[in-house]
């Protein structure tokens, strides 16, 4: 599953493009590396973060560059990661971004077994401990991740084709787009370029039958699209969208971010989001989703005051 994504730097866009690859042990971090250095990257593994400033305000590097984080790392912590991540967002001179590979406990226990290799973190004990101490030092920065990809149920050769769809230079499209569903009561997502309300839609969470599912369940897109209002307003914004999208490549834009966003980011804003992202994807375009209270309530183990208000 990709959750998000952006293409390698064009002409038209200015600063070193520079990308963070990190995620768990056994999730896909080496291919993605690697498979970024085949296709025009410079890549460098496990650099140490306090390297990282002098790297970048040296000489100035004519490829971009992809850095391989890990949790080896001779002075990783997830406080210095997050800084490091801060700082990047504040130079303008940079294109910073974030590649989290991340992958479910059950799957790299088993990828894990399959090796018969020892986690990094629990060299002498069960590897499902070092799963549990990784996931707990990496959770802060998988939230930060601009481009999330679930390697579960891919294979090495499938990644490779993802990496090589969202980053190629040669690619015909040379725009991804990033659609997002969230609460208001958590703040808009970072870095989303539009906007749009779900809140005025029909309200599953007062239907006791719906309010535990979400959008991505039939039950409740079909409730929400039974509001007079859906269609009209839906079709507007899959059209202001198509309009858009070829203006945002002929500026050189190399990633478009679409945020949907409702009372507790489970219903409507799930549901308007997926539609969109379907009906973007069948015309065309490279599309990555991403339901930020889903994701957290699945993370959490359970569901919040917020995330329980539809």
């Amino acid at each position: 599953m990709i959750e998000d994504g952006m293409h390698q730097q064009n002409e038209n866009d200015t600063g070193q493009r520079l990308v963070l690859v990190t995620g768990p042990s056994g999730a896909g971090r080496s291919t993605a590396i690697n498979t970024l250095e085949d296709i025009g990257f410079e890549a460098i593994d496990n650099l140490p973060l306090t390297l990282l400033p002098r790297l970048l305000d040296g000489p100035p590097i004519d490829h971009p560059l992809v850095l391989g984080i890990d949790a080896r790392n001779r002075d990783f912590s997830t406080a210095a990661l997050i800084e490091v991540i801060d700082q990047l967002t504040l130079r303008s001179e940079i294109k910073a971004q974030v590649l989290y590979l991340d992958c479910r406990d059950d799957v790299l226990l088993r990828r894990f077994s399959e090796t018969r290799r020892r986690h990094p973190l629990a060299p002498a004990e069960d590897p499902g401990q070092g799963i549990q101490r990784e996931n707990d030092l990496l959770g802060p920065i998988r939230a930060r991740a601009d481009i999330l990809i679930d390697t579960s149920e891919m294979t090495p050769h499938e990644l490779r084709a993802e990496i090589e769809r969202w980053f190629a230079p040669d690619t015909s499209q040379r725009l991804a787009v990033t659609v997002h569903s969230f609460s208001y009561k958590r703040g808009v997502p970072r870095g989303v370029d539009m906007v749009f309300d779900c809140r005025f839609l029909r309200n599953p969470y007062w239907e006791p039958g719906l309010r535990g599912m979400n959008g991505q369940d039939r039950e409740v897109a079909e409730y929400v699209a039974q509001d007079t209002r859906f269609d009209l307003f839906f079709d507007k914004v899959a059209d202001l969208s198509q309009m858009l999208l070829p203006a945002y490549i002929e500026e050189g834009k190399a990633h478009l971010s679409i945020g949907f966003g409702c009372t507790g980011g489970q219903h409507r804003s799930v549901t308007v989001a997926e539609k969109l992202a379907a009906t973007l994807t069948q015309n065309g375009w490279a599309v990555s989703l991403r339901h930020r209270e889903l994701e957290r309530t699945a993370k959490g183990g359970g569901q919040t005051g917020v995330e329980k208000q539809g």
